[in-house]
Order: structure tokens, then sequence, then C-alpha cells
């Protein structure tokens, strides 16, 4: 993924206490997120807000490209 792409998020694989406290903040299943920067932190647009994550916790959340074709 790269800065810039639309994602949406299949799967959130932390605790059950960090993993509600992420759809408390819009990071739920099947939500649409905008890859804003990749850098030490992840920014995020997501439900019109712009969120910060750390690398780790954002390692946590599986995604997939929008527009992303599966091969067979």
């Amino acid at each position: 993924m790269r800065a810039g792409c639309v994602v949406i998020i299949k799967r959130l694989t932390a605790t059950a206490e960090v993993n509600q406290r992420l759809r408390e903040m819009g990071f739920g299943e099947e939500q649409r997120v905008k890859v804003i920067t990749l850098q030490n932190n992840v920014l995020c647009q997501v439900c019109n807000a712009r969120l910060g994550l750390s690398a780790k916790l954002a390692e946590t959340i599986l995604v997939e490209q929008v527009g992303a074709r599966k091969v067979a």
C-alpha cells in the first residue's frame, strides 16, 4: 500500500479491547480509509477525520486496496 490510496478494512487482529477502540474511532470492518502518509506513524482519513496510528497498531489492521483485482 502507498500514500494516497484508498483501502477497505477487512479484519482487525489486535486484542479485543484495542479492536473495540479502533471501531469506536471509525476503523471498523468494511470501512473505507484513505492513507495520507506512511512514515513512522500512519496518517489516515476516516469518517471525514484525519487520525494517526503508530506503525505497530496499523499492522494489526488488515486491508484490501480499493480496485485491487484478485489474481487466480
